[in-house]
Order: structure tokens, then sequence, then C-alpha cells
């Protein structure tokens, strides 16, 4: 099988994705990587076994970021032979592209290649209302080019088991909670609730904030409900509590390792059977939910606010 050459582009503040991505994909230089400035990445790659781990279907070969330095530290780190200072330099020389920035910019980095009609990986979230993600679908060629999720929606961890859900009974309410803030981090709790639990139309919802604190409450039209908080903190656990007739159980994000090579295994297929794994539908889901948190009063002025 041909290797896909893959570009990563893209950097925004707090996220390492570049660092990660990339070594999941190409395997890593230990002392490079000792220095990225995301300690928890070396501290996990260290517990795996490469290249066993690694995904060797594909490498990236190219990167840019908008800071030439960042770019070299990261080819550097992750083995990426070709630092490019100029985006559209990559267009035609890649198959796909990475675009691992996660504070939802992704129309301007985006735009050359999915007008090249290549296939492109967005880092969550994708969008933060429907009418930018609409925008994105506009540039591209066909819409299998589009894949996004939070790798959480892959977390084994995160799921019940079939012990758990038997002693739960009927779930009746989901509460998720998540540190940083709605933006950037609410995607990872509701992704994988919509993902696994499918709960369908939104009925009604109240979102309240209380400092950095942005929570959305829902009821779905199936009678689930849902609760789900960005805590705005720097550090936490991203955890779900199912609640049920009978009992609870709370699961606790742990494996990012785990979670990101399966979302990049995910797209890679997509990009061989040229489609998208996860599709507009799902996106638009997942986007309205985000929409619903971060664009409506409450959100803006720290007063809570009911729609139905």
């Amino acid at each position: 099988m041909t290797r896909l050459r893959l570009g990563i582009v893209g950097m925004s503040d707090g996220n390492g994705h570049p660092y990660s991505w990339s070594a999941i994909i190409n395997g890593y230089d230990a002392a490079a990587m000792a220095a990225c400035p995301f300690p928890a990445i070396p501290a996990y790659l260290a517990e795996r076994a490469f290249p066993r781990d690694q995904l060797t279907d594909a490498e990236v070969t190219h990167i840019w970021t908008q800071s030439p330095a960042v770019s070299a530290d990261i080819a550097r780190a992750a083995r990426i032979p070709h630092v490019v200072t100029e985006l559209s330099g990559m267009v035609g020389e890649i198959d796909a592209l990475l675009l691992a920035r996660d504070d939802a910019k992704h129309r301007e980095l985006g735009a050359p290649f999915l007008r090249a009609g290549q296939h492109v990986y967005l880092d969550k979230p994708p969008a933060l209302s429907v009418a930018e993600l609409d925008e994105l679908y506009a540039l591209a060629v066909r819409p299998e080019q589009i894949f996004s999720c939070s790798a959480l929606r892959f977390a084994a961890e995160l799921r019940l088991t079939a012990v758990e859900a038997a002693r739960l009974g009927a779930l009746r309410r989901i509460v998720g909670v998540t540190p940083q803030s709605w933006a950037r981090y609410a995607a990872h709790i509701l992704d994988p609730v919509i993902s696994l639990l499918e709960p369908g139309e939104v009925a009604d919802h109240e979102v309240v904030t209380a400092g950095a604190s942005v929570t959305l409450r829902v009821r779905w039209a199936s009678g689930l409900l849902g609760e789900f908080e960005a805590t705005g903190a720097p550090e936490g656990d991203i955890a779900l509590l199912y609640v049920g007739e009978r009992a609870s159980v709370r699961k606790v994000f742990v494996d990012s390792f785990s979670a990101f090579r399966s979302a990049l295994q995910q797209f890679l297929a997509g990009v061989r059977a040229d489609r998208s794994p996860i599709g507009y539908v799902h996106l638009r889901e997942l986007v309205s939910l985000l929409e619903l948190g971060a664009r409506t009063p409450a959100a803006r002025t720290g007063r809570a606010v009911h729609s139905r």
C-alpha cells in the first residue's frame, strides 16, 4: 500500500496537536520531542512502542505554521522532512491535509486545499456556527473532503460497558464537564454524546454562565436530558456522567494517544475511499449545539436564557 503524503498546518495557543498528530503518524525523535512545550505529549508518547503503535500507512511530509521557528521545532520532533514558508507551496505536494488548530479559524488555511479537491481534517471544533460550517462546505469541490470530530468520540473509556448499561437501566440524563472555554473544548463532551447516543432533535435548551463557566442544558425530543459545562479553568477532568433510572456511572477521559490515533485512522481510511466517515449531518448537529452555548445572550451577558 502506497503511503499517503500528509501536510499539517496551523498552530493555536495552548494546542499541541501538530506535535502529537505528526508523531502518531511519523514516530518521533525523543530528544527533540523532550523540548515540546506541552509536556504531556512526550510523556504519553514514551508509554508507547514505536513503530508498532504509529500509523505506518501515511507520512506527514510537509508542515507550515504561522511561525517558521515553531514549524522547524515540530519538524525536528516529529521527523517531518519539509518545512514550507508559503502555504500555497504545499498544495499538490500532499494527498491530504491535517488542519491542526483548535480555534475554529479554518476558512483561510483550509480554503486552498478544499478548492483543490483535497481531503482536509479540521481540528475540533469545525466551526462555531452553522453558517460558518456551510461556508467551509461551499469551498469544497465535494462534501466528502471534509472530516472533523472530537477524537474523544473514539475514547473507549468514555463508553458504557454492557454491565454498566444494565446496572443503569433506562438512561435519563447525561452530564458532561470539561476544562477550558466553551468555544474550544465543548466539542469534547458534545461529540461523544451525540455520536454514541444519537439523541436526535433538541426540544428546548437553557444556557447559564457564571464567570468563565458556560453550561448548556438541553432536552432532546427523545426525552433524554443533557447538561454540558465548560468550566473555563485551565485544567480539570473531561468526564461524562451517565444517570439512569437505577444508578449513575461517571467516565473520565485518560488516553489521548489512543483517541487521536483512532481519529487519524478514520480520516486516512476516508481519504483512501474518497469519503468522509463523519459527514455534514453529524457536524451540523454538533455545531448547532456549540452555537446554542456560544451565541446566545446568556453566553455573552451571564444571564440564563430558555428557548423552545
